[in-house]
């Protein structure tokens, strides 16, 4: 019986979380959520109680005093909507690779500090921004280049554009997607506690106006504005210190990562586009559509490309003096055509591994092995091997006697297991 497909949010190789059916998505440690809602809620919730509706009385005309609560609970709402989306939503995430970049490798060139003979990756690229030298580099885990300004966060193992951090009171990344409204969600607070502050202090100015004519009396009459001034003077200094370091980054047009990173390096910020520039590319620029379908049904992944390690060799004519081969090997569902015995030297193809640290999974393909000495993925499951790491050059290493004898294995291995596969016959000089 066939096993129902997946849907993407189901197969998902981060560590995010989902709800609804994969409508909304978190990180790893949203539980830390609960603890920033209490944090909001609670204090608003004691100031409505015990400050807010004694103030009630002291704009009685029109009844104003009661716009003092509605404010309060209005702003609560409107914070935590923000904090909602900020960590609902996809940070922009972006879509990881089947398999390495095939175009990329290159044999090495000793000129440059390459092994001759060896197959190199490079590591880093350097790409043309805004008339500015700018390196990219690859990520082992998704297997792609990341674009510009683009960082691996560590704790949701995803690749996000335009990283900026990963916060734990919001419990996601903030990157592309949701750094406005990051930003948002942390300039509300501020105004939240300030206005908090702000009503409970006029609160015992109008307790020292009647019965209490001392500070003290009047604080030990309304313990709990006491408590809200300490509570809301403690938080503006982490929301109001967040609000004023952010404001610098939208500025000056960079990232919490990038600056942390690169701050001692004094290099020139390919990306400031001037204050007005930066702060209209935050606030009035659209917000880009997620690169991710989580509701969608998994689609077979497409067969990776097919390599070409091999050097340029010699076509032999139809009938020549070598020998041919030409079986139908069944394995699983998959047609194995080997029509043409060929030098494969130059490919490095190693099955049965489990060195994870030196391994990137290849998805299921079919070994193809044409006029050109081509050779794709096998069976249920290829791992294709970096063999050494080149320091100089900042490369990948494969040396042509493992891909060799991988090779020869792999189409040992497949013939051997055909039954009606004929013999190789050779023919003595």
């Amino acid at each position: 019986m066939a096993q129902p497909q997946k849907r993407v949010y189901e197969a998902w190789k981060g560590n995010n979380r989902f709800l609804f059916g994969g409508r909304l998505i978190f990180g790893p440690d949203a539980k830390s959520l609960l603890v920033s809602v209490s944090l909001i809620v609670v204090p608003v919730l004691v100031f409505c109680v015990f400050v807010a509706r004694h103030l009630r009385h002291q704009f009685s005309t029109y009844n104003a005093g009661y716009v003092i609560p509605a404010v309060a609970v209005l702003f609560m709402i409107y914070v935590l909507v923000l904090l909602f989306i900020t960590s609902a939503q996809d940070p922009g995430i972006v879509p990881r690779a089947s398999h390495p970049p095939e175009e990329e490798f290159a044999y090495g060139n000793p000129l440059n500090g390459g092994t001759p003979g060896r197959l190199q990756f490079p590591r880093v690229k350097e790409i043309m921004v805004n008339g500015m030298l700018v390196k990219v580099k690859y990520c082992d885990t998704c297997m792609i280049y990341r674009p510009p300004r683009c960082s691996h966060c560590s704790i949701c193992n995803n690749c996000v554009e335009r990283f900026d951090h990963h916060c734990p009171w919001v419990g996601q990344c903030i990157g592309q997607r949701n750094y406005l409204y990051f930003f948002l969600f942390v300039s509300s607070s501020t105004l939240l506690c300030i206005y908090v502050f702000a009503m409970s202090a006029l609160y015992i100015k109008f307790l020292m106006e009647e019965d209490y004519p001392t500070v003290w009396k009047a604080l030990k009459h309304s313990p709990a504005s006491l408590v809200l001034m300490i509570y809301c003077f403690i938080a503006l200094w982490f929301v109001g210190g967040l609000t004023g370091f952010h404001s610098y980054l939208i500025c000056t047009n960079q990232t919490t990562y990038e600056n942390f990173r690169y701050r001692s390096d004094n290099r020139p910020n390919a990306y400031d586009q001037g204050c007005l520039n930066n702060f209209l590319g935050v606030f009035c620029s659209k917000t880009k559509p997620s690169k991710h379908k989580f509701r969608a049904y998994v689609q077979e992944e497409v067969l990776a490309p097919v390599v070409n390690f091999g050097r340029h060799m010699e076509e032999e004519p139809a009938g020549g003096p070598r020998a041919k081969v030409e079986d139908d090997l069944e394995i699983g569902s998959d047609l194995l055509q080997i029509s043409q015995r060929r030098n494969y030297g130059d490919v490095d193809v190693e099955m049965g591994s489990q060195d994870y640290s030196e391994m990137e999974c290849i998805p299921n393909t079919k070994l193809a092995i044409g006029s050109e000495s081509q050779i794709p993925a096998i069976g249920s499951e290829v791992r294709v091997r970096h063999s050494s790491w080149d320091r100089r050059s900042g490369n990948w290493d494969m040396p042509l006697d493992v891909i060799g004898r991988s090779a020869s294995d792999v189409i040992r291995r497949s013939v051997s297991g055909s039954e009606a596969a004929p013999p190789f016959q050779t023919e003595t000089h």
